[in-house]
């Protein structure tokens, strides 16, 4: 049974849908959704220029939020002590006040693309405990209140758990300890009170991690910490994660009282030179000609394919609409994602909804088609 609110939904998303169909245009994406969760991308620095004009146009039209896909991490955004670049994240911020958008901070606490003199001395060995501290707050504190009001959710600590569900024993583990978490949420709500904070993580939907972050939620919340949502970074493939497993993180993490957002969503098409696939960055495996097998064509059996795995997990996504506040794809198209250099560099993968000329593939057909309850319904 639907509510009365779930029906209106459907109805305006037909009705845009139908507008679309008339005028010979394809709907557009945040308006389809707008009444289940915000629809996201996460931008280049090509793209936060505004160099390409119909990337632009992609974005300006089917999303409602904007992620910096690397340049609000560390090494980017504070490359040297003292030393800050904010051009890029201006851009972004800018961008989102203009066109009204739901503007996500990209991240403040990772143990990947930090520079080495943040752990480090003069001379090259560990800062101590309470130096890694202080440069943690200060720049949690220069980045926010820079920002304060304009970005509205930060993705505040990044990969901190093992697939195992233990914590990842970081230089951050290493020299603070492991209350290190719960030192970066402190800040960040001290920094921007107003600022959403969440917690972001690959493989969220396996088993054993997603227990690993029930527990660091939980452990948060008893300690009177500040947390507003967790972000399950959706590097998936054609089989990976199993749907159900998807749907019951989404439902755990939403009984935790958070947010549950769906992060860096991206579905490669191509296969994973080992058994269990990841985003664990520092992945890398050599170029094989049969690891790239649509690198001179991308077949319509393909395309359908992939467009069926996307209807398949956004069933699930509005199934849960109600837990989740956010769904952000990681690139604008297929030609930029991240996918086609990891985790073999030289690839051709088709990750997204947009093909490399910024044009709409039967992937995108299908994910609207879940909105308006025009896909068949999932198997029993």
């Amino acid at each position: 049974m639907r509510l009365p609110g779930q029906m209106i939904a459907i109805s305006l998303s037909v009705f845009l849908l139908a507008s679309s169909m008339e005028s010979g245009e394809e709907p557009a994406l945040k308006e389809v959704f707008s009444e289940y969760f915000h629809m996201g991308a996460a931008l280049g620095p090509s793209v936060l220029r505004q160099e390409v004009p119909e990337a632009t146009l992609v974005v300006e039209k089917h999303f409602s939020s904007i992620t910096p896909e690397n340049d609000m991490k560390w090494e980017r955004i504070h490359p040297q002590p003292g030393k800050y670049n904010f051009s890029l994240p201006d851009y972004l911020v800018n961008l989102g006040e203009k066109k009204q958008m739901f503007v996500v901070g990209h991240t403040l606490v990772w143990h990947n693309q930090t520079p080495a003199w943040v752990f480090h001395d003069e001379q090259g060995n560990l800062v101590s405990r309470d130096t890694l501290l202080a440069r943690m707050r200060e720049h949690i504190f220069t980045v926010m209140t820079r920002y304060q009001g304009k970005v509205h959710g930060y993705d505040v600590v990044n990969e901190a758990i093992t697939d195992q569900g233990g914590l990842r024993e970081s230089l951050w583990y290493k020299i603070i300890g492991d209350d290190y978490i719960e030192h970066a949420f402190r800040f960040a709500h001290e920094a921007d009170p107003e600022a959403e904070l969440y917690y972001n993580d690959f493989s969220l939907a396996s088993p054993s991690k997603r227990e690993g972050c029930i527990q660091l939620v939980k452990s948060l919340q008893s300690k009177g910490i500040h947390i507003d949502g967790v972000g399950m970074q959706g590097h998936y493939d054609m089989s990976y994660p199993d749907l159900k497993e998807l749907e019951k993180s989404i439902v755990a993490y939403s009984e935790l009282g958070v947010k549950v957002m769906i992060t860096e969503l991206d579905i490669s098409v191509l296969p994973w030179p080992e058994l269990a696939p990841g985003a664990e960055v520092t992945s890398r495996f050599k170029y094989r000609p049969e690891l790239d097998p649509y690198k001179e064509d991308f077949p319509n059996s393909a395309q359908e394919e992939l467009a069926g795995r996307y209807a398949d997990m956004f069933r699930v996504f509005v199934k849960h609409a109600d837990k989740i506040s956010r769904i952000t794809f990681w690139g604008v198209n297929d030609g930029t994602s991240w996918k086609n250099n990891f985790p073999v560099r030289g690839r051709t993968d088709f990750p997204l909804l947009f093909d490399r000329n910024y044009l709409c593939k039967p992937a995108f057909h299908a994910v609207i088609a879940t909105a308006i309850n025009q896909a068949p319904p999932l198997p029993d």
